[in-house]
């Protein structure tokens, strides 16, 4: 593997622990938790009813909701998710994902 799919790797790892860690952060209040499962190319997030499915072919992010929302991103060597509205940090998204997943 080289060091810059090496890079991707790590990066996707840290997506599925920042999910994992801002679901459960959003789930306290209400005893809730969520469930973040983590293969090579998917990133599967179930809380009830909702989920929210990544697939990764290299360094593009393929996202899909329970109602049927989907996009794309594209993970940058800076550790930043690109999407349509621009560059974020991957925190910001993962965390904006799991406000909106545990509400």
């Amino acid at each position: 593997m080289t060091q810059e799919a090496q890079l991707y790797v790590e990066l996707w790892v840290s997506l599925a622990s920042l999910l994992r860690s801002y679901t459960a952060a959003h789930g306290l209040n209400g005893n809730r938790q969520a469930t973040v499962e983590l293969g090579e190319e998917r990133i599967t997030v179930r809380h009830g009813d909702r989920w929210l499915d990544l697939q990764r072919n290299g360094t593009q992010v393929r996202w899909q909701r329970e109602d049927g929302r989907t996009g794309t991103m594209e993970l940058t060597e800076a550790g930043k998710l690109r999407g349509d509205s621009g560059e974020e940090e991957m925190d910001l998204v993962a965390e904006a994902w799991a406000r909106e997943f545990m509400q």
